[in-house]
């Protein structure tokens, strides 16, 4: 890692061109994958990567330089290769009194996924894939993959602030294809927590597996799903990806201080139904999408993104910031140091109401209860989306009919969010990796069962 000395020299390098600001982050991870098919293990994998990028910020240009060597030469390369492509201006002189720190520990690690033998971690992959595999005769594959990844990050930058955090992830992803004849279907699950080994000791390996299972078993023998206007119950955990795709990127800073997102410029406005409060929390202890700090050095932040229907805040990143005139809360974040920081999520959710997921579904008429969601698209600037939904019940009358598939929604995150009638008390947060322009990262979507009065759903059967 680096040492104060460096980090003074190649920030000053950095500036020597007139830079409003640079920065230098660093990073050093090491991850392990053990991956079962047909019933043995497949991989057993493991590599480092060690890497550091520079930016510099002119005005509301920048300049974003990487490299992998990562020694105190490599680095003022990098940060002459990063002053030299904004245009020159006055030097500014760069008298820099770092503070260093290292983040206290929101999510502490009992036991180091190092310290613990493969013997045990090959354990818990059969475990999980004889689960899955025994569900029904009808399953013809089962992939089940332990991943594990530990990351050392510093960031420095010309405000002074030197920071130094380390995380530890620890993963279980079961997928299971059930066949029948020429047809199949698949189920997935994939629980995971910014833990070390003791996430054993919290997921139920056996019924993770299972879920997995009956989700392809379910989705095979299913009813193809009508199409039409209809109110939707959508389930806790999973559910949440809708507002994570739908109407959190379009809150997030990149988009916002642009004019590029439907949601710029409401702040203060209504824009959800008054049942309806968000929440995106980077501090909630051993999440899968928590941190100690952004990958810009900020402290994470609880930030309030909607309450009681009105837009209280967006997703603010340095840069956006700056455009915006706003401070950052803790919302910059990257895959790796091959990606420059912009404004992401991290545990995002909506929070709980007073509602029973039983009432929802009792006075909905007729309708569609989806459990599960999976991928889709989204418009960030007109929160248009399309969402393919895992799991799906026909409901006729109140009363759940029978499970479908082929199900997606339709529909514009702006126009949703005030049909919401319905919040459960039921929250839970699922995980999953967001792509978007500073890479894949881990993060939370999540909500308790909601209603919405009517959305478009899209099916393959006429009724």
């Amino acid at each position: 890692m680096m040492t104060t000395q460096t980090v003074r020299r190649v920030l000053e390098e950095a500036s020597a061109r007139g830079a409003d600001f640079a920065e230098i982050y660093l990073e050093d991870g090491e991850n392990n994958n053990i991956s079962m098919t047909s019933g043995r293990i497949e991989n057993a994998l493991s590599g480092r990567s060690v890497g550091a990028g520079v930016r510099v910020i002119k005005g509301l240009q920048y300049v974003y330089v990487y490299t992998n060597d990562v020694t105190e030469q490599g680095l003022l390369r990098a940060a002459r290769q990063a002053a030299a492509a904004l245009p020159e201006a006055q030097a500014k002189g760069c008298d820099l009194v770092l503070r260093a720190e290292v983040m206290p520990q929101n999510s502490p690690v009992r036991i180091s996924p190092a310290q613990a033998a493969i013997a045990r971690k090959t354990d818990v992959v059969r475990a999980a894939y004889a689960a899955a595999a025994d569900y029904d005769a009808c399953i013809a594959q089962v992939r089940v993959n332990y991943i594990e990844w530990n990351k050392r990050v510093q960031v420095a930058n010309t405000t002074g602030l030197f920071r130094e955090d380390a995380r530890t992830y620890t993963r279980l992803a079961t997928m299971a294809v059930a066949a029948e004849g020429a047809q199949t279907q698949t189920g997935f699950e994939g629980p995971g927590a910014q833990m070390g080994f003791e996430f054993f000791d919290t997921v139920d390996v056996t019924r993770t597996a299972q879920d997995a299972a009956k989700t392809a078993v379910q989705l095979l023998r299913a009813d193809l799903c009508p199409s039409g206007k209809m109110p939707v119950v959508i389930g806790n955990g999973f559910g949440g990806v809708i507002f994570h795709e739908a109407c959190g990127h379009p809150l997030e800073a990149a988009f916002t201080s642009k004019g590029e997102s439907v949601f710029a410029g409401k702040l203060g406005q209504s824009i959800a139904a008054p049942c309806v409060s968000a929440v995106d929390d980077g501090t909630l202890p051993n999440a899968w999408g928590s941190s100690n700090m952004d990958d810009e050095g900020h402290p994470t932040q609880r930030n309030v993104l909607i309450e009681n229907g009105v837009l209280k805040t967006y997703l603010v990143d340095y840069l956006s910031g700056l455009r915006m005139g706003s401070a950052s809360n803790g919302a910059g974040r990257r895959q790796s140091y091959a990606y420059a920081p912009t404004s992401r999520m991290s545990n995002t959710f909506i929070m709980p109401g007073n509602d029973t997921q039983e009432e929802m579904i009792a006075t909905m008429g007729d309708g569609l209860y989806c459990c599960k969601m999976s991928g889709g698209s989204v418009n960030v600037q007109t929160s248009e989306f399309n969402f393919a939904v895992s799991e799906a019940y026909l409901v006729r009358g109140g009363k759940i009919y029978r499970p479908v598939r082929g199900a997606t929604l339709i529909g514009k995150g702006s126009e949703i969010l005030p049909r919401i009638d319905r919040v459960g008390s039921d929250l839970a947060l699922a995980q999953g990796m967001c792509g978007a322009a500073s890479g894949s990262i881990p993060t939370n979507v999540g909500q308790p069962t909601i209603r919405v009065s009517e959305i478009t759903v899209g099916g393959q059967k006429g009724e």
